[in-house]
């Protein structure tokens, strides 16, 4: 990790926003618009005025930081994220969330849109992850080398609780898994996907377990929630589509939308 480029561009960062969040938050797929629906904004800052960030190139994806309240609770919020598919390197695809963590998030929500790999899991579920699994792609931590840092507890359990508590209130049903994340761009083929579930893998996609990597070497707390949007490759007829991904997420987004409120909700809760 580039730790020159990082420090310069959380500089920028300072000078742009003067805001101390409490909690973080990374929108995946279809969550775009709940940072504009639920969100008391303080400040927007573009990815591509902070020095040396990468920019989004996904649609769906604004590619800005958002900084604000959700309940009189201050986040800040990744509108889009990078992903390493987009021809990152993975040292860049985790800049946000280390500068989320550096200008003084202590706790992040990790959200993506995930195909589920067990057949305990359908199209519609909430799960909150409580480990991942990181499938051919590059650590985050590579280059400058400053030891070996823990994973045994990189999601952590008080949090897992909460979630659950958050989704009795609004009603919402939340299982729990295990995340698996690969490079992408391609979606997996069936072959992948029994490799997978053998390897105790829930849910796929290709985002989040670099990003917590990262997050956990700052000490900060983790949570992640996926939705699962499909079904993967072999588990049922015909191909696996973005656009079938993003139809799911958008029919579940209010639902998704409510959950998060109330996790932040919770979170904050002593």
């Amino acid at each position: 990790m580039d730790d020159t480029k990082l420090k310069r561009a959380f500089e920028v960062l300072k000078e742009k926003v003067q805001f101390k969040p409490e909690i973080a938050i990374v929108l995946g797929s279809g969550l775009g618009s709940f940072a504009d629906e639920c969100v008391k904004i303080y400040a927007t800052v573009d990815y591509k005025d902070i020095e040396g960030m990468p920019v989004s190139t996904v649609s769906d994806h604004k590619g800005r930081f958002i900084f604000g309240y959700i309940s009189d609770v201050p986040v800040v919020i990744m509108q889009g994220r990078v992903h390493y598919y987009e021809g990152y390197d993975v040292s860049e695809v985790v800049m946000p969330v280390m500068l989320m963590g550096l200008i003084g998030a202590k706790t992040l929500l990790l959200t993506n849109a995930a195909g589920a790999v067990s057949f305990d899991l359908d199209p519609g579920d909430f799960m909150v992850i409580e480990d991942h699994i990181s499938w051919f792609v590059p650590s985050p931590l590579r280059g400058k080398f400053s030891g070996f840092p823990d994973m045994s507890n990189i999601y952590d359990k008080n949090l897992i609780g909460k979630i659950y508590r958050a989704a009795s209130r609004v009603n919402v049903s939340i299982k729990t898994g295990i995340y698996l994340q690969v490079s992408g761009p391609q979606f997996e083929t069936p072959a992948e996907i029994k490799m997978a579930r053998i390897l105790g893998a829930s849910a796929i996609g290709m985002s989040t377990t670099c990003e917590a990597t990262a997050a956990n070497v700052l000490g900060i707390k983790i949570a992640g929630i996926s939705f699962i949007s499909n079904l993967c490759s072999g588990m049922k007829a015909g191909s696996v589509t973005e656009e079938e991904v993003l139809k799911a997420a958008n029919e579940v987004m209010p639902t998704f939308k409510k959950l998060i409120v109330e996790c932040v909700e919770e979170f904050n809760r002593r």
